[in-house]
Protein backbone atom coordinates (compact mmCIF):
# COMPACT_ATOMS: atom_id res chain seq x y z
CA UNK A 1 0.00 0.00 0.00
CA UNK A 2 1.34 3.41 -0.96
CA UNK A 3 0.96 6.09 1.67
CA UNK A 4 2.82 9.15 2.80
CA UNK A 5 2.36 8.08 6.44
CA UNK A 6 4.58 5.64 8.29
CA UNK A 7 3.34 3.19 10.96
CA UNK A 8 3.45 6.00 13.57
CA UNK A 9 1.40 8.35 11.37
CA UNK A 10 4.37 10.56 10.42
CA UNK A 11 4.77 11.97 6.91
CA UNK A 12 7.37 10.23 4.76
CA UNK A 13 8.19 9.93 1.08
CA UNK A 14 6.54 6.86 -0.47
CA UNK A 15 9.03 4.02 -1.05
CA UNK A 16 8.78 3.06 -4.72
CA UNK A 17 11.76 0.69 -4.68
CA UNK A 18 9.71 -2.38 -5.55
CA UNK A 19 7.53 -0.72 -8.21
CA UNK A 20 8.16 -1.60 -11.84
CA UNK A 21 9.71 0.95 -14.15
CA UNK A 22 7.14 1.87 -16.78
CA UNK A 23 6.55 4.61 -19.32
CA UNK A 24 4.52 7.40 -17.71
CA UNK A 25 3.07 10.62 -19.01
CA UNK A 26 0.86 13.37 -17.60
CA UNK A 27 -0.75 16.43 -19.15
CA UNK A 28 -1.99 19.39 -17.09
CA UNK A 29 -3.48 22.75 -17.94
CA UNK A 30 -3.93 26.21 -16.46
CA UNK A 31 -5.67 29.29 -17.80
CA UNK A 32 -4.95 32.96 -17.26
CA UNK A 33 -7.81 35.38 -17.78
CA UNK A 34 -6.82 38.95 -18.63
CA UNK A 35 -8.07 42.07 -20.35
CA UNK A 36 -8.33 41.65 -24.14
CA UNK A 37 -5.87 44.51 -24.67
CA UNK A 38 -3.28 42.68 -22.53
CA UNK A 39 -3.56 39.57 -24.66
CA UNK A 40 -3.33 41.65 -27.85
CA UNK A 41 -0.16 43.31 -26.53
CA UNK A 42 1.39 39.87 -25.93
CA UNK A 43 0.31 38.51 -29.31
CA UNK A 44 1.56 41.55 -31.23
CA UNK A 45 4.99 41.31 -29.59
CA UNK A 46 4.65 44.78 -28.11
CA UNK A 47 5.12 43.87 -24.47
CA UNK A 48 7.97 45.89 -22.91
CA UNK A 49 9.39 42.75 -21.26
CA UNK A 50 9.73 40.88 -24.56
CA UNK A 51 8.33 37.51 -25.59
CA UNK A 52 6.07 36.72 -22.63
CA UNK A 53 5.07 33.27 -23.92
CA UNK A 54 8.71 32.21 -24.44
CA UNK A 55 9.72 33.22 -20.92
CA UNK A 56 6.66 31.53 -19.38
CA UNK A 57 7.39 28.35 -21.39
CA UNK A 58 10.99 28.21 -20.11
CA UNK A 59 9.84 28.89 -16.53
CA UNK A 60 7.35 26.01 -16.77
CA UNK A 61 10.01 23.63 -18.06
CA UNK A 62 12.44 24.64 -15.31
CA UNK A 63 9.72 24.25 -12.67
CA UNK A 64 8.84 20.72 -13.81
CA UNK A 65 12.48 19.72 -13.33
CA UNK A 66 12.47 21.19 -9.80
CA UNK A 67 9.08 19.91 -8.57
CA UNK A 68 10.73 17.81 -5.85
CA UNK A 69 12.26 21.01 -4.44
CA UNK A 70 8.86 22.72 -4.32
CA UNK A 71 6.37 20.03 -3.27
CA UNK A 72 7.13 18.14 -0.05
CA UNK A 73 7.50 14.36 -0.39
CA UNK A 74 7.72 14.39 -4.21
CA UNK A 75 10.36 12.13 -5.68
CA UNK A 76 13.21 13.68 -7.68
CA UNK A 77 12.59 12.44 -11.21
CA UNK A 78 14.67 12.25 -14.37
CA UNK A 79 12.11 13.54 -16.82
CA UNK A 80 12.71 12.46 -20.41
CA UNK A 81 10.35 14.99 -21.96
CA UNK A 82 8.75 18.28 -20.96
CA UNK A 83 6.59 20.36 -23.26
CA UNK A 84 4.83 23.59 -22.26
CA UNK A 85 2.57 25.31 -24.77
CA UNK A 86 0.78 28.65 -24.40
CA UNK A 87 -1.95 29.85 -26.73
CA UNK A 88 -4.73 32.40 -26.84
CA UNK A 89 -8.07 30.96 -25.76
CA UNK A 90 -10.60 33.47 -26.99
CA UNK A 91 -9.94 37.19 -26.72
CA UNK A 92 -9.20 37.33 -22.99
CA UNK A 93 -7.53 34.08 -21.90
CA UNK A 94 -4.33 32.15 -22.35
CA UNK A 95 -4.42 28.37 -22.09
CA UNK A 96 -1.26 26.66 -20.87
CA UNK A 97 -0.79 22.93 -21.47
CA UNK A 98 2.15 21.10 -19.89
CA UNK A 99 3.16 17.53 -20.81
CA UNK A 100 5.75 15.57 -18.82
CA UNK A 101 7.15 12.11 -19.62
CA UNK A 102 9.53 9.58 -18.16
CA UNK A 103 10.30 5.91 -17.74
CA UNK A 104 10.19 5.45 -13.99
CA UNK A 105 8.59 4.07 -10.86
CA UNK A 106 6.24 6.94 -10.07
CA UNK A 107 3.96 9.27 -11.99
CA UNK A 108 4.55 12.74 -13.31
CA UNK A 109 1.23 14.46 -12.53
CA UNK A 110 2.82 16.81 -10.01
CA UNK A 111 5.51 17.81 -12.51
CA UNK A 112 2.92 18.63 -15.19
CA UNK A 113 0.79 20.56 -12.69
CA UNK A 114 3.83 22.47 -11.45
CA UNK A 115 4.91 23.33 -15.01
CA UNK A 116 1.45 24.69 -15.90
CA UNK A 117 1.17 26.61 -12.62
CA UNK A 118 4.60 28.25 -12.82
CA UNK A 119 4.09 29.16 -16.47
CA UNK A 120 0.82 30.86 -15.44
CA UNK A 121 2.51 32.64 -12.54
CA UNK A 122 5.30 33.82 -14.84
CA UNK A 123 2.77 35.15 -17.34
CA UNK A 124 1.09 37.02 -14.46
CA UNK A 125 4.41 38.38 -13.21
CA UNK A 126 5.44 39.66 -16.61
CA UNK A 127 2.08 41.34 -17.28
CA UNK A 128 1.03 42.62 -13.86
CA UNK A 129 2.24 46.14 -14.57
CA UNK A 130 -0.29 46.47 -17.39
CA UNK A 131 -3.08 44.26 -15.95
CA UNK A 132 -3.29 43.68 -12.18
CA UNK A 133 -6.70 42.03 -12.49
CA UNK A 134 -5.52 38.85 -14.20
CA UNK A 135 -6.91 35.60 -12.80
CA UNK A 136 -5.18 32.21 -12.83
CA UNK A 137 -7.77 29.44 -12.97
CA UNK A 138 -8.57 25.91 -14.02
CA UNK A 139 -5.34 24.20 -12.95
CA UNK A 140 -5.96 20.47 -13.40
CA UNK A 141 -4.67 17.18 -14.76
CA UNK A 142 -6.07 16.46 -18.20
CA UNK A 143 -4.48 13.07 -18.84
CA UNK A 144 -2.34 10.49 -17.13
CA UNK A 145 -0.90 7.34 -18.70
CA UNK A 146 1.08 4.49 -17.27
CA UNK A 147 1.70 3.10 -13.84
CA UNK A 148 -0.17 0.75 -11.56
CA UNK A 149 -3.24 2.96 -11.16
CA UNK A 150 -3.82 3.01 -14.91
CA UNK A 151 -4.83 5.74 -17.29
CA UNK A 152 -6.95 8.81 -16.61
CA UNK A 153 -8.70 11.24 -18.94
CA UNK A 154 -10.44 14.35 -17.57
CA UNK A 155 -14.00 14.98 -18.60
CA UNK A 156 -14.34 17.57 -21.34
CA UNK A 157 -15.15 21.02 -19.97
CA UNK A 158 -15.03 19.92 -16.33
Amino acid sequence: MLTHLDSQGRANMVDVTDKATTSREAVAEARVRMRPETLRLIQQGGHPKGDVFAVARIAGIQAAKKTHDLIPLCHPLLLTGIRVELEADGEDRVRIVARCKLAGQTGVEMEALTAASVAALTLYDMCKAVDRGMVIEGIRVLEKRGGKSGDYQAEEGA
